[in-house]
Order: C-alpha cells, then sequence, then structure tokens
C-alpha cells in the first residue's frame, strides 16, 4: 500500500513563480494524493492563481501570516483525520519541484521507517546547476550554519544524507511525528523553522534525512517568503533573532534565567564587535533582537513541547553539530572583515620614491629652523596662546560641563576645543603644556604629509603632490596662526587635508566615514567659523553620492555631540550667533580687508609684509611684492577650470571660493572684547580651507601638464616661498608675540600661592590707550587655555559678581578710594593686585594714575615689580574660606560625559581600521554561518 501524501502550497504574492509550481506539481511522476493550497494575505493574482489549479482545499490567512503559521492553519483546518502512513509535503510559492522530486522523497522514506523528516536538495531558481541550500546543522553555541550553499551541483553530496537538520521548503513530513510535535514553533515564523522541527524530531527518536536526488528550486530563504528582497541588516536581525529564541529554548535547568539576564549586555558587546568589523548597520538588529527575545512569551509553550517529546538527551544530536574546529575554519574562510578590506585608498605615488619622504624632511628642516628657539622651551605663551592645565585630570575635568573659573566663575557648557586640547595633553600627559611646544616643532613636517596624501588622491603623477605639499606647508595663514598663536586655527590647517581625504574615502568606507567624523568633530571644534562651509560642502558631496549617504550622513554626528550643550546654552541665552566666535583667549587684531584676505593674508599686516615696508619705507609696494609672488600659485589654480580633470579642478575651486567668503564674513564679525578692543573672528582656518582649494586645483593642472610641469611647479614653490619668508624671519628674530614661557600666566610669587590656595584671585588692571584701565579677575594660579569659556567672553551681560569686580577696579585706581575696596576685597576673596605696564602708546598717564592710588591705599602692602607688572598684596585676607574645590557641575555633567563618550567610543570603534586574514577553507561543505551574517560593501 503506497503512502497518501498531502501536498500544502503556501503562497504570498508569489505571482511570478505559482504557475510554474503548479505546473510542475502536475507534471510529477508521483503525483500528491491531495493539494492544499494557503493563500496568506497576497496582494498580488496569487489567490485566483491558487484557486483556478482546483486544489482539493483552498484557504486563506490573515496578512502578513508567515509560512508556518500557514502550514499550522492548513493542517488544522483544511485536512481530514491522520491516515496511518500519511505524509506532508511543505512547499512555497517559489519552490519548483522536478518532475521526480516527490517519487525520490518517498523512494528513501519507504526503505527507512526510522525515517520522519526528509528534505530535497534546494537549486536555486536563476541557475539550476547551483544548489541553494541543503542540509543544516547548528554550532555549540546555537549558530545555524548550511551545510552546502551556492554551489556547483556536481554530485559531491549525492553520498550524503544522514544530517542533523533540512529546510522547511520541500520538507516532507510524516504526519503523525508534525502532529505530536505541534508543527513549527510559532516562535520562528520563518528562520530556522525547518532546523528546529528537525532538532525536536532527532530528539523525540526519529531520524531526518536529506535526499540529494530529489530537486526542488528556490528563489531565496525563508526569510524572503513574501518579499522581492531584504536587506543584508534585516536579514542579519532576523536570523540573530531566530537564534536567541532557540538558545532560549534549548537550555537546561536555570540556564534560562541566566542566559535571559544575560540578553542585553551581549547584544551591546556584539554591537561594540560589529563596529569594529565595520558593520554599523548590523547593530540596531542585535539589540532589537535581544530586546524581542527577552519579551518573547512563545518559549516556555516551546520548552514544553521538547520536555513532552523528548526521548533522547542532547547528547544523541553531538555528532551532527558543527565542530569548534570547523567553525573556526568558516570564519577563517571568510574573505573580508566589514566592507574597507574591498575598498582600500588607492595612492597612486609612492611614499618613498614618489617624493613623499623628501618634502617630509624638507619641511621638517624649515620647522626646526624657524621654531628652533622653542626647541629647550616646555611652555610657549603669548598672543592668543596660554599654558594648559598642569595635569591631563584638569584637562579632561574641563570637558563638556562643568565649572569654569574665568572671572568669577560659572558653571556651564565647555567649549568642544576643550576636547581638542585635552587629547593633545594627554599625548604628553607628564607636562601637557610641553604638547603645544611639540606641535610646534612639528607642525610643518606633519602638515606636509596631509598634503602629500590628500594630493594623491588627485594626481598619479609623483611631481604634483611634492609641490602641493611644500605650498601648503608654508601656506600664509597658517604661518600667521602659528605667529600669532591661534592655535585652533594651526590644528585645522594640519587636518583639513586628512578631512578632505578621508570624506573622499567616506563614500565607499565605513571606517573612512568613522574617521572623517572624528576629523570634522575637531575642525569644527577648532574653528566653528569654518562649519558652515564644511557642512554645504558635505551636502554637495552626498547629492553627488546619493547611496553612500548612509555613511556620509553620519560624519557630522559626533561634531553635533560635541556642540549639544554650547548650542544649547547660546540659543537659551538668544545669542546662537556666538556658537562661531573663536574659542581660546580673545586677542585682538586688526582685521584684514577683503583684497587682503583674497590673497590669503589672514590680517592687515598682510603676512608679515607691513612690517617690511614700514622698515624700508615701502609704503604699498611691500603687499603689492607679496601679491605678485602669488600670480603663478593663482594661475595654476585657475586653469584647472580648463585643463583635462577639470571635474576635479572646478570643484576645488569652489571650496576656495567658499573658503574666501568663510573669511569675509569671519572678518566681520565680533562676538567678543580683549580690554576697550573688539576681536573679530580670525579668519585663518576659513583662508586655510580657501589655500586648499587653490591647492588642489593647482594639483590638477600640474598633472594635466605632464612633463611639462617642472618649470611653472618650481617657480610656484619659489615664488611662494619668498612670498611667506616675513612669516619664516620673524620667529627667528623674535618678534612674534608667542615666545618660550616658565608656564605661569601670574607672577611667580602668586603662582607660589595659588598652588596652596587655588580659590585665591588676582584682580589684573590694565591701562588701556584710550585712558581707560582694563580688570580682570583670575584664580589660583592663573588662567589657562582649556578653561576659556566662549560663553563668558560673548557675554554681553553683566553679572552682579561682575560689576563687583569692575566697581573695584575702579576704586583701587581712585585716589580717593572707597571704604567698600576692604570689603569687596574679601568677599571675592582677592588676595592680589596686579598693575600691568602700559604696553601700547598713550596709556602711561592712566598707568601713573593707577600707581599712585594703589601705593596709597593703606590695606594693600606692595610686593614689588615682577616682570609682568607691579604686585600689591592684600593681607588683611583671611586664610580661611577659600575656595578649594570647584562645583562638578552636577548630574548635567555626568549625562553630558556619558552621551559624549559614547558618540566618540562608537566613532572610534568604527576608525579603527581592521584586516581580517584571507584563508581558503578545506572544507568543501561549509559556505557561510547565518548568525554573522553583516553588511556588504555596495562599492
Amino acid at each position: 500500500m503506497q503512502p497518501r501524501v498531502t501536498a500544502i502550497l503556501v503562497a504570498r504574492n508569489g505571482e511570478a513563480y505559482l504557475g510554474q509550481t503548479l505546473a510542475a506539481l502536475n507534471s510529477q511522476t508521483r503525483r500528491p494524493d491531495a493539494l492544499v493550497t494557503v493563500d496568506a494575505g497576497s496582494r498580488d493574482d496569487s489567490a485566483s492563481m491558487l484557486a483556478a489549479a482546483a486544489p482539493t482545499q483552498a484557504i486563506s490567512t490573515a496578512a502578513r501570516s508567515s509560512f508556518g503559521s500557514s502550514i499550522e492553519r492548513a493542517t488544522r483546518v483544511a485536512l481530514p483525520p491522520a491516515v496511518p502512513d500519511e505524509w506532508l509535503w511543505l512547499l512555497g510559492a517559489d519552490n519548483v519541484p522536478a518532475s521526480g522530486a516527490l517519487a525520490a522523497l518517498l523512494g528513501a522514506v519507504e526503505i527507512a521507517p526510522s525515517v520522519a523528516v526528509a528534505g530535497p536538495k534546494l537549486m536555486r531558481s536563476d541557475e539550476a546547476d547551483i544548489i541553494a541550500r541543503y542540509g543544516e546543522s547548528i554550532t555549540r553555541y546555537g549558530a545555524s550554519v548550511v551545510l552546502v550553499e551556492n554551489e556547483l551541483d556536481q554530485a559531491q553530496y549525492d553520498g550524503q544524507s544522514d544530517i542533523l537538520a533540512v529546510s522547511a521548503a520541500g520538507m516532507l513530513v510524516r504526519r503523525s511525528v508534525w502532529d505530536a510535535l505541534g508543527g513549527f514553533d510559532p516562535g520562528l515564523p520563518s528562520v530556522d523553522a525547518g532546523l528546529d522541527f528537525s532538532v525536536r524530531a532527532r530528539l523525540a527518536g526519529y531520524r531526518v534525512i536529506g535526499v540529494p536526488t530529489s530537486r526542488v528550486s528556490s528563489a531565496g530563504g525563508p526569510e524572503l517568503f513574501g518579499r522581492t528582497s531584504l536587506s543584508s541588516a534585516a536579514s542579519a536581525r532576523v536570523r540573530r533573532r531566530a537564534q536567541l529564541h532557540r538558545r532560549m529554548v534549548y537550555a537546561r535547568g536555570l540556564a534560562p534565567l541566566f542566559l535571559w539576564l544575560s540578553l542585553v549586555p551581549i547584544a551591546i558587546l556584539r554591537c561594540l564587535l560589529q563596529l569594529l568589523r565595520k558593520q554599523p548597520g548590523l547593530v540596531g538588529g542585535e539589540l532589537a533582537a535581544a530586546f524581542a527575545t527577552a519579551f518573547d512569551g512563545t518559549v516556555p509553550a516551546a520548552r514544553r513541547q521538547i520536555r513532552r517529546n523528548r526521548k533522547f538527551g542532547w547528547q544523541a544530536i553531538a555528532p551532527l553539530r558543527i565542530s569548534p574546529a570547523l567553525a573556526r575554519e568558516r570564519r577563517a574562510s571568510r574573505s573580508t572583515v566589514g566592507d574597507d578590506a574591498a575598498v582600500p585608498l588607492r595612492v597612486r605615488a609612492s611614499f618613498v620614491s614618489g617624493g613623499g619622504v623628501a618634502v617630509v624632511l624638507v619641511a621638517a628642516v624649515i620647522g626646526v629652523i624657524v621654531f628652533g628657539r622653542f626647541l629647550g622651551a616646555t611652555v610657549i605663551q603669548g598672543g592668543a596662546l596660554l599654558p594648559l592645565s598642569p595635569t591631563v585630570a584638569q584637562l579632561w575635568a574641563n570637558v563638556g560641563y562643568g565649572w569654569h573659573s574665568v572671572g568669577s566663575g560659572f558653571v556651564g557648557a565647555s567649549d568642544p576645543f576643550a576636547a581638542v586640547l585635552a587629547v593633545l595633553g594627554s599625548i604628553t600627559f607628564w607636562a601637557p603644556s610641553f604638547s603645544i611646544v611639540l606641535l610646534y616643532l612639528v607642525a610643518l613636517p606633519v602638515t606636509a604629509l596631509g598634503a602629500w596624501w590628500c594630493a594623491t588622491r588627485v594626481a598619479s603623477r609623483a611631481w604634483p603632490p611634492a609641490i602641493a605639499a611644500l605650498v601648503w606647508a608654508v601656506a600664509p595663514p597658517f604661518l600667521s596662526s602659528m605667529e600669532q598663536g591661534q592655535l585652533g586655527a594651526v590644528i585645522a590647517h594640519i587636518l583639513l587635508p586628512w578631512l578632505a581625504l578621508t570624506v573622499i574615502a567616506a563614500a565607499r568606507s565605513w571606517s573612512a566615514g568613522a574617521a572623517a567624523a572624528l576629523l570634522f568633530a575637531a575642525v569644527a571644534a577648532c574653528s566653528p567659523s569654518v562649519v558652515p562651509a564644511l557642512v554645504v560642502l558635505l551636502v554637495v558631496w552626498m547629492a553627488v553620492n546619493p547611496p553612500r549617504v548612509h555613511r556620509l550622513i553620519g560624519i557630522v554626528i559626533p561634531a553635533a555631540a560635541l556642540f549639544a550643550p554650547l548650542i544649547y546654552a547660546q540659543v537659551q541665552r538668544g545669542t546662537p550667533l556666538d556658537l562661531f566666535a573663536d574659542p581660546g583667549l580673545p586677542t585682538a587684531h586688526t582685521p584684514a580687508s577683503s583684497l587682503q584676505l583674497a590673497i590669503g593674508a589672514a590680517d592687515a599686516g598682510v603676512s608679515g609684509w607691513g612690517s617690511v615696508q614700514s622698515v624700508f619705507g615701502l609704503s604699498v609696494i611691500g603687499p603689492l611684492v607679496y601679491a605678485v609672488l602669488l600670480v603663478p600659485l593663482l594661475l595654476l589654480a585657475l586653469a584647472a577650470a580648463f585643463v583635462p580633470g577639470s571635474s576635479r579642478g572646478i570643484p576645488a575651486l569652489v571650496i576656495a571660493l567658499l573658503g574666501f567668503g568663510t573669511a569675509v564674513a569671519a572678518a566681520s564679525f565680533s562676538f567678543s572684547t580683549s580690554g576697550a578692543s573688539t576681536v573679530t573672528i580670525w579668519p585663518g582656518a576659513a583662508l586655510s580651507l580657501m589655500w586648499l582649494g587653490l591647492t588642489g586645483a593647482m594639483v590638477v593642472t600640474l598633472e594635466a601638464m605632464g612633463r611639462g610641469a617642472g618649470v611653472p611647479a618650481f617657480v610656484t614653490v619659489l615664488a611662494s616661498a619668498i612670498a611667506v619668508a616675513p612669516l619664516l624671519v620673524a620667529p627667528l628674530a623674535a618678534s612674534t608675540p608667542v615666545e618660550a614661557g616658565s608656564g605661569g600666566v601670574l607672577p611667580a610669587y602668586v603662582d607660589a600661592v595659588g598652588a596652596t590656595k587655588p580659590g585665591i584671585g588676582t584682580i589684573i588692571l590694565t591701562p588701556q590707550q584710550d585712558g581707560s584701565l582694563g580688570a580682570q579677575l583670575q584664580r589660583g594660579a592663573g588662567d589657562t587655555l582649556d578653561d576659556q569659556s566662549t560663553l563668558a567672553s560673548t557675554s554681553r551681560a553683566l553679572t552682579p559678581e561682575r560689576k563687583s569686580v569692575l566697581s573695584l577696579a575702579g576704586n583701587l585706581a581712585s585716589r580717593t578710594g572707597l571704604d567698600t575696596t576692604t570689603t569687596t576685597m574679601t568677599s571675592q576673596r582677592i588676595g592680589f593686585v596686579l598693575l600691568g605696564s602700559p604696553g601700547v602708546h598713550g596709556a602711561q598717564a592712566v598707568h601713573d594714575r593707577a600707581e599712585d592710588a594703589l601705593k596709597g591705599n593703606a590695606a594693600l602692602a606692595f610686593v614689588g615689580d615682577t616682570g609682568q607688572g607691579l604686585l600689591w598684596r592684600y593681607p588683611a585676607l583671611p586664610q580661611t574660606g577659600l575656595r578649594d574645590a570647584a562645583p562638578s557641575g552636577g548630574p548635567a555633567r555626568s549625562w553630558v560625559l556619558g552621551g559624549l563618550g559614547a558618540v566618540f567610543l562608537l566613532a572610534l570603534l568604527l576608525a579603527v581600521p581592521i584586516r581580517g586574514g584571507r584563508r581558503r577553507s578545506s572544507v568543501a561543505t561549509v559556505t557561510d554561518e547565518r548568525a554573522t551574517l553583516g553588511e556588504d560593501d555596495d562599492a
């Protein structure tokens, strides 16, 4: 007596394949005895096609029903009571069986009575000679493994039949076993449904076999049921969810409790691992799968089902699992880790033979000569430079949100620049201020190196990158920023080529995108005024690369997180434009005109040529000579719009134009003051952006000129070097504001007291040229660069504390000082008064009047001339009550630091380059481990 076979055909939006499947069923050499069709909520013509096939029974289920739930409904509603030796043949709409598929399955089970489940060899529907899937197993930790996948069928597996599990598609299962085991697990709606059922069948004492002579085509994995496509991230989420569900169901004893408690922690660790693998698209799926499993109500019923039917222990299936050695072999056989290995950055010129090393060495020699006077220094200060905090702990305490001791002190958001300084100071952790000295000494070679690498993305010849590196290393805005102590603009100039390089590569690499995000945050923190220009350029790059937007849009996230507390504070007080103020010490300078900015001059000194003309009485000839010397560079840059390769030259010119516009706008805004002078935004970083565009355009032209570029390149380098000669000579002549210092902002006597009493204050009186007297209050050993705050420097409101300090300054400088002087000094905990030198022409009279008033004040004791000014001490200040510990910033600081830490940790994990070793697997039966799917690079 032949066994009875009922075929159950489930379709959801399977119109494209259903006609072939129905025709194949009718052409079987051993046709099913009954056909039950299930329409699982199709939106196409699947339902009508199923009805036209005249099935034995036709039912429909709710929309979005899974393959397993549709089969369960069919067996419960449409099938008559079971008869002896009855089999169910489970098919999806895309499962087109070969003519002898069912006969081969029945032939295999008829000679083996212990077999309850048999599966065919699933072939690809688009390539009939390729095995799509055949046989499944699991690793020690429950990861599902397809034994054979996407391999050419050469009958190499026709002798392999006794396997752990088979796929649900095309499965032939004894109906009595199906009913006893309760069918597919409802907690596994698609992926691993066949695997789990096969495992439960084996635990119940039945065999599961694969029948390689039975072939059924398949258009995709079970997760594609009813879908035309599914992203790799979504597929990974579904498979990870199925793995976690099975792990909870299969666990014994108290293990489920510990597994449940570890779901989220392990998911977080796996998220970090996915970031290291450059697979950020899998992070959301990891967390979603963990939380879904944590609240999975189907687990208890599934565990009861196993206990009710199990006759053998888990050791019975151990020989059919994938061994740890084989699992390691599979992982080693994966060709890449993440997407970066598939898309390396291509450097067209050799760094050694292509001139990179020579250019960096030349720049290093120039740097040592120009800034050689800093070789023995541990601190440099002057201009806009101040020393850093003496310890790394204090540096990081000024990051994010907290107490700022500038002026009268306040609790609030920190400038993002404080984070850059904290990183910089941590490099020389034993002496944080020495990091600035080191930066000055290596700035030129590091700058040349970045420009060389960036230029190799545009040029394939050796000469253009070398010329670009030299021109970039001696750029006028860069050297001007160094001489004025504008540290933010200096760092921005160094980082801009690296930012350009990583943004270009970010369209194809998660690692490069994360590096670009960190560099973007650093440049934005150093010079907020260039952020609008950088955002515009990034948006344009996204528009040019729409398929890569998901990688590029994240570049701004770390910068946004870094600026978020400051944005909130500035917007809350109604001054959002103050966000563009330069971080650090506000320092007055004479703004450059638009014409001067057009030739790269950051201030009215025209890159030092203003001093040259004053020495030699050349009037306007000095700046004119400077402009003429830049003509070769400008001509080569403009020619980039007309030579071959203009598709790269024109964008470079657009960058230059955008940088110039930013510089003009920056020089027009003033958000802070220094004494009686207003302080406009330093345009150095914007001019560096302009110089980047000009240098890039020059490289395009030199590349197009080929061998004829030698003479123009030599003339350009020579003229550029002469143009910045005054800027190179000034540090040698010690005629710049920046100089080697002792590290003390205040006199040594005050430093000594401030070291033991951080809360003690010093009021600094500075004579101004307009006849006024500037007043500033500093605490402890004095202000540091990392503690400066644009919230304080851009504040237009006079706080009661500030009013008190100004009133005190007026009283101290008055010959008829008021009686409230000592009261104010006691309440403000001010122990010293420092009268600065006149400094500028016309301030001597103000200085003399203030000196007379201070000497006549009986409450003050004269200490002496400290070299930084005349110092008085207030002996009546109580020795107790000084603030030794600053406020911590409260819960807000913890939230801000926690958020920043999370964002930058994720960016760092993505940015770390990792390469996976390549090794061909010696095991032909293993091709993929479904628990570790990732996002493929689509470049």
